[in-house]
């Protein structure tokens, strides 16, 4: 199906003038028809510096492993409220959509690094070829995180008609006739960027707001898991992890068992939690990208349900993590858990993440030895040693090892959203069929006030009320 999505134009053209505002004069000006300038291979290469910040988290309060407590909650603002619930409509009718704002003005950017540095003076051929590259490969995650936001999740009896997102190529803000193209053009759009990408791409990985070759090998094995291809995904994953070791900077696991020890760098816990670095110096982000996470911070009211903290061995280094009281409140009721920290959403490439893609498809493929090896080697990093081993009883049959792994990402990433994008596409995995997904609003007592249900259609974010007032013809998900 292909809709007309003309607001596209005036969210890049809002981005335009926030970009001339915060780049350097002596290289960016604008033409009469509102085209940003840069000339030399210098200018395009800075343009990849700043593109950390995506400010856009509906994902968390969407996980199934949350709850939510009064009279937080009821303070909570509205959008929170509505994720939490599975609404059907979650923007206000004038709101533009932090989940496509910020993503939309960084492909305006990587359209134009793609199609201009070639033409760029100064600067060698292979210079050139490796900054389209990182562009390129930033463009594919940009476009992983809409697909993801606003299309149906992969399924390849149906990706072919179901309506996707535009594919935007160019860098032109005063276009106004754009095309929903369905989710396998986008998902092809995808991993076409990174295979070209892919082989320009810096081979040891230098700075974290840069791709690098590890970054998108990474990044496409998740993307194949995603499309339900993991004997695709797993060369890809292979390589990520060899070539992690080969970082020009720190880069790898924490272990928590040395992080969390007296002097360790996560210490002292305070009111906001571990002393967690910042994103730029995280050592487990192979390509940083974050967002602003308030109920890891200065909020009380999404938390981990009882049922989540219960999947974690009482040993487990990582519920130094949570508190079992508000933000400057009283304790929780039954047994649920604030995150603290990291105050950032780390959501671009991490390590954890790759050790557990590959662990999760070298189970699929029938590899349990290989799996059970990749999820303890987290495991041994966040668990003392007499408690990190994988229970022999799970790691001799494929599907438990295999619900063991996803279980292993509820632990790892709670609270991170990642458990959103991990239900979407279980929501079509045979192997776990059939599952309900709920979310339950507590009382300050612990009694339940509701709770919610979420319907297939909502694994889909409806376009805001904005992007449907500007473009007529244009049909909204369900």
């Amino acid at each position: 199906m292909k809709t007309n999505y003309k607001s596209t134009g005036s969210i890049l053209l809002a981005m335009l003038c926030m970009v001339l505002f915060s780049c350097k004069k002596s290289f960016l000006e604008v033409t009469p028809k509102g085209k940003l300038i840069a000339q030399k291979v210098a200018d395009y290469d800075l343009l990849l510096n700043n593109l950390l910040i995506i400010s856009a988290s509906a994902q968390v309060p969407m996980g199934d492993e949350v709850a939510a407590i009064e009279p937080y909650f009821s303070g909570a603002n509205m959008k929170t409220q509505r994720l939490f619930r599975w609404d059907e409509v979650i923007y206000e009718p004038d709101e533009d959509a932090a989940e496509t704002l910020v993503p939309l003005q960084h492909i305006y950017l990587f359209n134009k690094i793609i199609n201009e540095v070639p033409a760029a003076t100064d600067g060698t051929a292979q210079q050139k070829l490796s900054i389209q590259a990182e562009a390129l490969a930033g463009r594919a995650w940009t476009y992983f995180l809409l697909i993801n936001y606003f299309a149906k999740p992969y399924d390849a009896n149906t990706a072919g008609s179901d309506p996707g997102f535009p594919i935007l190529t160019k860098a032109d803000v005063t276009g106004t006739s754009f095309t929903r193209a369905s989710v396998k053009e986008v998902y092809d759009f995808i991993v076409s960027d990174l295979l070209k990408a892919i082989p320009n791409l810096p081979a040891k990985t230098t700075y974290r707001v840069r791709m690098s070759k590890a970054g998108a090998e990474g990044l496409l094995g998740k993307v194949y898991l995603f499309m339900g291809k993991s004997n695709e995904a797993l060369p890809l994953l292979n390589t990520a992890i060899t070539d992690i070791s080969s970082a020009a900077i720190p880069l790898g696991l924490y272990d928590y068992n040395v992080t969390f020890a007296a002097g360790g760098e996560f210490l002292p816990i305070g009111l906001f939690g571990p002393a967690y670095p910042y994103g730029p110096n995280i050592k487990e982000s192979v390509f940083g990208k974050q967002s602003y996470n308030t109920w890891t911070f200065n909020t009380s009211e999404i938390v981990i349900s009882k049922k989540t903290a219960d999947l974690f061995d009482p040993s487990d280094l990582r519920l130094k993590f949570y508190s079992p009281a508000a933000y400057f409140g009283p304790a929780y009721p039954a047994g649920l858990l604030r995150k603290m920290g990291p105050s950032n959403l780390q959501f671009g490439v991490t390590v954890p993440d790759l050790y557990l893609l590959r662990a999760e498809c070298r189970a699929r493929m029938n590899d349990l030895a290989g799996a059970k090896a990749d999820v303890e080697t987290l495991r041994a990093k966040r668990i003392p040693p007499a408690s990190y081993a994988v229970p022999s009883a799970v790691a001799s049959q494929q599907l438990p090892l295999l619900k063991f792994i996803i279980e292993e990402r509820i632990r790892e990433f709670a609270v991170a959203g990642y458990r959103w994008f991990d239900m979407r596409r279980l929501s079509v995995d045979p192997l776990f069929s059939g599952i309900t997904f709920t979310h339950t609003l507590y009382a300050a007592s612990g009694s339940v006030v509701n709770t919610f249900t979420l319907k297939p259609q909502r694994f889909v974010l409806r376009f805001p009320q904005k992007v449907m007032d500007e473009n007529p013809g244009m049909q909204n998900n369900p």
